[in-house]
């Protein structure tokens, strides 16, 4: 069990810029720190995949930089910026 877990990054919305599958290291964009940063990414259920552009919403973070995430739900999708 994690005692000192780091809620900094759960709730953001981020862009995949690498694939996010089972088995596979993904990658996704964040806003971090003042700026956006790169990180590792996996499907938090395990079983999904989400493609290079997809927005994807962040379930939990484990320092230093990974992330598991999930799709985003459509409400939230509205509301994000465009690529621009």
């Amino acid at each position: 069990m994690h005692r000192n877990v780091d809620h900094s990054l759960t709730g953001k919305i981020g862009r995949v810029t690498g694939r996010i599958g089972p088995g596979t290291i993904g990658e996704v964009m964040l806003p971090y720190r003042g700026g956006t940063s790169a990180f590792h990414a996996y499907p938090f259920d395990k079983s999904s995949e989400y493609p290079v552009g997809e927005k994807v919403l962040v379930i939990y973070f484990e320092p230093p930089q990974t992330v598991y995430v999930d799709e985003l739900p459509e409400e939230l999708r509205e509301s994000w910026p465009a690529p621009g």
